[in-house]
Formats: C-alpha cells, structure tokens, sequence
C-alpha cells in the first residue's frame, strides 16, 4: 500500500515515514501543498496524510483539489485546529478522517488500517473478462462464478493489483505467501496453471503471461 504525506513538519514526517515504512508501508512526502497535489497527480496513492496548515496551497485547498479528480481514496487530516467548526469544515472539504495532533502513533496505525479494511470491501478489480470482487471474495470470468481456493484467489489478486507490471516470482513469495527466506519457487506454476484452468483462460484470452525466468505479468494488452 502506498501512503502520501503532506507535511511541512519535517520532524513529524521522518516520524511518520520510519513508523509506517516499519508496517510494510511505501511511503512518498511532500513539504508543501503544491508539491503534494503535483505528486498525487503523477503517482497513484492508496491513502494520504494531509496537515492543514501548509505553504503553498493549504490543506483543504488540497483536499478539494484532490476530490475533484478522486472521489474515493481515504484523506486523513493531521492537524493542530481542534475546534468542532474546525473539524467539520476539515470533513466537509472531502476528508474521510480527523487526527488532532499530538496523536499515538498507534492510534494513527489502527485508523490508516480501518479505511484500508473498508476500502478493500467495496473493491473490485477487472482484468479483460475476469472480475474480482474483494469484499463478496468472488472471481467471475464471462460472468460465471469460477471456484477458487484462499492462496489461487490471493495469487489472482495480487497479480490484477499490480495489473501492468511484472512481479517477480521474489516478490510473489514474499507478498502472497508471505516467506521471506530461500523457497522453491516453482509452487508459483503450480497455482497459475490451476487457476489457469479454472478460468477457462486459452492463448488468445490469457492475460496473464509468464516471463521466462523472472515471474508473471498481468495485462489487458495481448
């Protein structure tokens, strides 16, 4: 998951980038406004951290901006201003959530991974004729239902999230199965071919191809 924070507090960003990076989080910063709202139109974010008084372009002249051209990903408004006037005006300018500062980090933890959990219910992924849909945990393919196990719905998953580029087989392991150590990562073959076959998929409909020796690529372009 990748997570933008905007913030002109570089104590507070090196805090926030070293605890959320030690979770797993790819993490990008901007010092000002201007500068967050150039890299949230260059990059694609899973969710922002967003503090109100920046240089440049304040918080929820950003926030605005940003809902203009995405009306989904979760905004989290770090702020000092805590009256109530305040934290309506910050929710009423697109931001789905409100941490007045000082914060616990682990409170700020267990908010991030709430909108994470709501976000992945209302998911649905599409690659040429097949739909995943996260929160029914559903894979169709031409619209019937296909029977995929927990792991091939993971591996299918992952694959279509990252739709695009290449996943090294390194990667697939140590993100679907979660190993971090040497493993053989020919059980990788062995679950593509299965949900291969469950698919229904054939060469002139696969749109998840091999690369020989470096991992899978998922891609509407045959």
């Amino acid at each position: 998951m990748k997570i933008l924070i905007v913030e002109d507090e570089a104590g507070i960003v090196q805090f926030l980038k070293q605890g959320l990076e030690e979770e797993g989080y790819e993490i990008s910063t901007a010092l000002d406004g201007l500068l967050g709202f150039e890299l949230f139109k260059k990059e694609s974010f899973d969710l922002i951290l967003l503090d109100w008084m920046l240089p440049k372009m304040n918080g929820l002249e950003l926030c605005k901006a940003i809902r203009i051209k995405d009306k989904t990903i979760p905004i989290i408004f770090l702020t000092a201003k805590d009256t109530i006037q305040e934290t309506i005006e910050g929710l009423k300018s697109g931001a789905n959530d409100y941490i007045k500062k000082p914060f616990s980090f682990d409170e700020l933890l267990e908010r991030i991974k709430i909108h994470f959990r709501n976000q992945d219910e209302n998911e649905v992924l599409t690659l040429g004729t097949i739909e995943i849909n996260v929160g029914l945990h559903q894979v169709l393919t031409d619209g019937n239902i296909a029977a995929l196990t927990q792991r091939e719905f993971e591996l299918l998953y992952y694959l279509i999230k990252n739709k695009g580029k290449v996943c090294t087989r390194t990667q697939i392991i140590e993100d679907v199965w979660d190993i971090h150590f040497d493993y053989d990562t020919g059980v990788i073959d062995v679950f593509m071919n299965s949900i291969r076959k469950k698919l229904n998929l054939k060469k002139e409909d696969d749109y998840i191809k091999t690369i020989r020796g470096i991992g899978y690529i998922a891609n509407e372009i045959l």
